[in-house]
């Protein structure tokens, strides 16, 4: 989607950058509410379609790689594929997504609030990445855990592994 709304790319295409690019809007979202929890702290803060700039704080650059479409997606691919009734899964995706962003809004606002109470970590916090990534697969696994269990019926799948099973010998 990149080369589709990016101008200079190979597929460049100025409509839909303007009226589908989805990875922009949540980008501009993710900002918009990080900021306003940093301001909520009592910072002052200004965004742009890229930046938070915390006054006398740090500059959090939003990077494609901030967004969470990759989480996203593997959380997406794993509802699909996992064999269950529709309303559930449903129900599911809608839970994990909107995790999955409240989790990346508050690592923004986190670390904006963070590194702007402590100025003297601003440079040793490089790895907040995979900190984040680590969090928010661990809530994923949890959520997908506890959502199996209620969804998957453990005496029918014992039942239906035992009636196929082939015994040789007597």
């Amino acid at each position: 989607m990149n080369s589709v709304t990016t101008e200079g790319g190979r597929f460049y295409n100025a409509y839909i950058t303007e009226h589908f690019n989805y990875i922009q809007w949540i980008k501009s979202s993710l900002i918009f509410f990080g900021t306003w929890i940093i301001k909520a702290f009592g910072f002052y803060a200004i965004h742009n379609e890229m930046d938070v700039m915390v006054i006398d704080g740090p500059y959090l650059r939003i990077n494609y790689s901030c967004v969470g479409l990759g989480v996203m997606s593997f959380f997406t691919a794993f509802v699909i594929a996992f064999p269950a009734k529709l309303k559930p899964k449903i129900r599911l995706f809608v839970i994990g997504i909107v995790m999955i962003y409240t989790l990346n809004v508050l690592r923004i606002a986190g670390l904006g609030v963070l590194l702007g109470f402590f100025k003297s970590q601003r440079d040793n916090f490089t790895y907040h990445h995979e900190v984040f990534n680590v969090i928010v697969y661990l809530c994923i696994f949890l959520l997908l855990y506890f959502w199996i269990k209620k969804n998957t019926n453990q005496t029918n799948f014992l039942k239906k592994t035992t009636e196929h099973d082939v015994h040789i010998g007597n």
